[in-house]
């Protein structure tokens, strides 16, 4: 675990080290941040299209209302207006923080069906490099598999590396939801993984969704795999920075707002992912009672305090992480802050026994998953505290709601 000396000869020489650390990555990894984009952006045409449209003779609500505008307007459409709408606007109204959540997986699917058939055609397209085609291939298959029956599809942007999200369980009966919020290299390409499953979104909710009901399978539940922001793209300078996690809190924020029912909601977040997670915490709504981050750089604050959050902040490491070895602090802009299981930030520090290094916390057996699921259902008196005491779980009363002391 880091210690924090404070010493000035210390502080300087810890921010000297990151910024050497920022400059090696951009030196190994160069730019990565600069990736090709294409040429037609589909979500912004599709919302476009949606504030120059009709229905009834009267004119759309502008998307950008509040979520409780929105499905007081989709309530009062008739069923066959709703999906018309869908089908006229599918990636305006899938992703229409407002519009009821069947609609939004069923105005996905339409999307993705138009999506697929694109990089059908990108296959074929002899303007492209076989580096090209072969990428528009592995897209395609993609959202192939998204499209599979049973999927719940909350989000889709094909735009650029593409963002989404998706919902294990019923939302809308859901008396707990939890958010999976990942960190860099996160894209439609990386949003699901057959080798190294449970260190992409899809997996790691899955993993949680089966574990939350082990813990508890009396409580009905629902996991988010929210990866609908667009992450840093390796280890270089975006990384070292906030933009995206600012951009990413907001999205985080605007999705919290519009969730369906009264669940308390949880957000589970790993990496860099803490970073959004933290920028967000000020203003998260009051459903939100818990934020518990894994292999955190920092939470772009220096203690709990400062995060200015209703909801208790609970925090992990793996021994074997590397992430530990990154300079928690923040200078110029760079870095991000504190060491989160540092005694200093003030948060519940979890234990992390038999989680896999960076990417491994979400892994089925290890104490990280199960303390994840503890929370994620509220029996915040059955999670395992680091280093074998009971700090993390003081001051906290009630019954676990697995039934476990």
């Amino acid at each position: 675990m880091t210690s924090f000396d404070t010493t000035p000869q210390l502080n300087v020489w810890r921010a000297l080290l990151a910024l050497a650390v920022v400059f090696v990555m951009l030196a190994t990894t160069g730019w990565t941040a600069l990736r090709q984009q294409r040429d037609k952006a589909p979500l912004p045409a599709s919302l476009t299209a949606w504030e120059q449209g009709r229905i009834g003779g009267h004119r759309l609500p502008d998307p950008d209302s509040a979520p409780a505008a929105l499905a007081r307007f989709f309530a009062s459409l008739t069923k066959a207006q709703r999906v018309g709408l869908a089908h006229r606007f599918p990636l305006a109204v899938g992703n229409m923080n407002g519009a009821p959540v069947k609609l939004r997986y069923r105005a996905n699917r339409i999307a993705l069906e138009q999506a697929r058939e694109v990089e059908r055609e990108r296959m074929r397209d002899k303007r492209l490099t076989p580096a090209g085609q072969h990428q528009a291939g592995r897209r395609m298959n993609r959202f192939t598999a998204l499209m599979s029956p049973g999927r719940q599809i909350l989000a889709f942007d094909p735009s650029g590396p593409g963002r989404a999200a998706e919902v294990f369980g019923n939302l809308r009966a859901a008396e707990r939801v939890s958010v999976v919020v990942p960190g860099v290299d996160t894209d439609l390409l990386t949003f699901q993984r057959t080798q190294r499953r449970y260190a992409a979104p899809v997996g790691m909710a899955q993993s949680l969704y089966a574990a939350e009901h082990t813990a508890a399978p009396s409580t009905p539940t629902a996991v988010i795999a929210w990866a609908d922001y667009t992450a840093p793209s390796g280890l270089g300078m975006e990384s070292a920075m906030a933009a995206r996690a600012a951009d990413g809190a907001a999205r985080l924020g605007a999705l919290l707002r519009a969730l369906p029912g009264e669940a308390r909601v949880s957000l589970f977040c790993h990496s860099y992912g803490s970073v959004v997670c933290g920028l967000a915490a000020p203003t998260l709504p009051g459903r939100v009672t818990d934020i518990a981050v894994a292999g955190s750089p920092g939470m772009r604050a220096e203690s709990v305090t400062d995060l200015r959050t209703h909801a208790r902040v609970w925090a992990m490491r793996d021994a074997d992480d590397w992430i530990q070895d990154v300079p928690y602090l923040e200078v110029g802009g760079l870095g991000h802050g504190a060491d989160p299981v540092s005694s200093a930030f003030g948060a519940r520090v979890l234990s992390a026994r038999e989680a896999r290094g960076h990417s491994g916390y979400f892994v089925p057996g290890t104490d990280s998953l199960r303390n994840f699921a503890e929370i994620g259902v509220g029996a915040y008196r059955a999670v395992d505290c680091a280093h074998g005491n009971g700090l993390c779980r003081a001051g906290l009363s009630g019954a676990a709601a697995s039934g476990r002391a």
